[in-house]
């Protein structure tokens, strides 16, 4: 992989851990030369990525819209930051420059780009490898209510297989490298009448 999306929250959460692991992985993504495409913001995780990535050379490109590009909130420094004009736009622009997603912790827009790009992959719409870094278990339960979607069938086994997790990022990267994606999309099905 060349370059990956990180979803991650414009907050720090309460725990040091999280934002350890979003300087690690943007540590460990620079010294791999696998450049990173982010939200553009320079606070919370989104901040701690872009830091990581900068304090060891790097190439970190943010996106963000025009109505957060402020001078409280845009990572002025970045390799290159990108301004859309709506959020819709943002992900589409991160999704046509990576080659694949990791998912840090975050809130409701973390979760909101999190799922557009599982939504896209069910549909065919791209193949590319999506991980959450679990760090602290904070994605158990998530994981618990995408294994209850399989069991009260809402969501195919194999597509929920398909959502990478691991609590290292070396691991997790490992997983994406290997990453064989779905054969056909599987959200709809033909319906005889």
């Amino acid at each position: 992989m060349k370059s990956i999306v990180v979803f991650c929250g414009s907050s720090e959460g309460y725990h040091e851990s999280y934002r350890e692991a979003a300087y690690g992985l943007g540590a460990m993504l620079a010294a791999r030369n696998i450049r990173i495409i982010y939200g553009g913001a320079k606070v919370g995780l989104m901040g701690a990525l872009a830091e990581a990535a900068l304090d060891n050379g790097g190439e970190i490109i943010g996106v963000i819209p025009s109505f957060l590009r402020t001078t409280e909130v845009a990572h002025e420094g970045l390799t290159r930051l990108i301004t859309v004009d709506t959020m819709h736009e943002r992900k589409l622009k991160m999704h046509e420059l990576s080659d694949g997603v990791i998912t840090l912790p975050g809130g409701w827009g973390t979760m909101e780009e999190l799922f557009e790009m599982l939504t896209w992959s069910q549909l065919g719409l791209h193949s590319k490898p999506i991980g959450l870094l679990n760090v602290n278990g904070y994605y158990d339960a998530l994981k618990a209510l995408t294994d209850n979607m399989v069991t009260e069938g809402f969501l195919n086994e194999f597509v929920n297989a398909s959502l990478l997790i691991n609590g290292s990022a070396d691991d997790l990267i490992t997983q994406m490298e290997a990453y064989t994606p779905l054969a056909t999309p599987h959200l709809v099905t033909k319906q005889t009448t």
